[in-house]
């Protein structure tokens, strides 16, 4: 028992300290910053998956905290985001779970962790980097407006269309937040879980891109949400239009990545070389229109089934 404390111990030091050290990586050697900051939820992760979860976040704490007396409050809030990450990636692994629940889980607990740190720095610093940063774009497309308007053969955004853009962006902002968390959870787990399974941890594994189904309600949650579209025609402004525009961004990306399944299904199902589907995704931003309507065939239909019989009678 001595032993197994003593072992627990050591293994939690060695994870504060490797933790710290690409957290100051990170922040003080620019070069290679960004590539730290992917590899940061790594020793919390494998201490979470390979001890209880009472430790797991003793450890994640302690380790959060000191970095605070290398780079301040900053460096703080963004150890609590990798800290979060590394916990629960490895009490997933820890676990048993999914693939999927990994990746949801973590998208979640990085999601609540995002708003809480928003809210305490509007409300205890006064500092909305949300806003902040939609200034400063403005402020950019503005100069930019300047200097197109000296230019009478160009034709520059008038004002009215840029404080329409920008009014957009700001409603459109949860679910732009909500992807971008999403896309961020993506990029971790896919640099952390190959690294954690090289130091012997079983990590789970998703399932082809091209098996991809994504749950039927999906399509009446975009039904509902284009009859409100149509029917009802939400003010500008209010709470309605707000969450029918984040939905409807959510809903398209969906679909649009439900589309490139089918797409990839049919290429593997027709042994097509695989540079067509680098092909299909470069083209898929022009024809996303096109794209999400066969996501919604193939989540509405039993396509797939059909597809594959009439290609193998060929």
């Amino acid at each position: 028992m001595p032993n197994n404390q003593t072992k627990k111990l050591v293994q939690g030091s060695i994870a504060i300290v490797l933790f710290t050290i690409i957290m100051l990586i990170a922040f003080y050697v620019p070069i290679v910053s960004i590539v730290a900051m992917g590899f940061a939820p790594l020793p919390i992760a494998w201490l979470a998956a390979t001890h209880n979860r009472a430790n797991a976040i003793t450890i994640a704490i302690i380790a959060s905290a000191i970095t605070f007396i290398y780079g301040g409050i900053i460096m703080l809030l963004t150890s609590v985001i990798f800290a979060v990450v590394g916990v629960v990636v490895g009490d997933a692994i820890r676990t048993n779970k999914s693939k999927l629940f990994l990746f949801m889980s973590t998208g979640i607990a990085l999601l609540f962790t995002f708003a809480f740190l928003y809210v305490a720095l509007v409300n205890f610093f006064n500092l909305d980097f949300v806003k902040l940063g939609l200034d400063i774009a403005k402020t950019s497309y503005e100069q930019s407006l300047k200097v197109a308007e000296q230019f009478p053969m160009q034709e520059a955004f008038t004002r009215e269309s840029l404080d329409e853009m920008f009014r957009m962006m700001e409603v459109a902002m949860p679910s732009t937040i909500t992807i971008s968390v999403f896309a961020l959870t993506f990029v971790l787990i896919s640099i952390n879980l190959p690294l954690l399974k090289r130091f012997g941890i079983d990590v789970p594994k998703f399932a082809s891109f091209k098996m991809m189904r994504l749950p039927r309600a999906v399509l009446w949650y975009y039904l509902i949400v284009l009859s409100i579209n149509l029917f009802v025609q939400p003010e500008v402004g209010t709470f309605l239009y707000v969450a029918v525009l984040n939905a409807s961004v959510v809903l398209w990306l969906l679909l649009t990545l439900q589309g490139l399944s089918f797409i990839f299904f049919l290429l593997d199902e027709y042994k097509s070389p695989g540079f067509l589907k680098g092909l299909v995704v470069l083209i898929a931003l022009p024809l996303y229109s096109f794209i999400i309507l066969l996501g919604i065939i193939d989540l509405g239909f039993n396509i797939r089934e059909y597809m594959k019989d009439k290609i193998q009678k060929k």
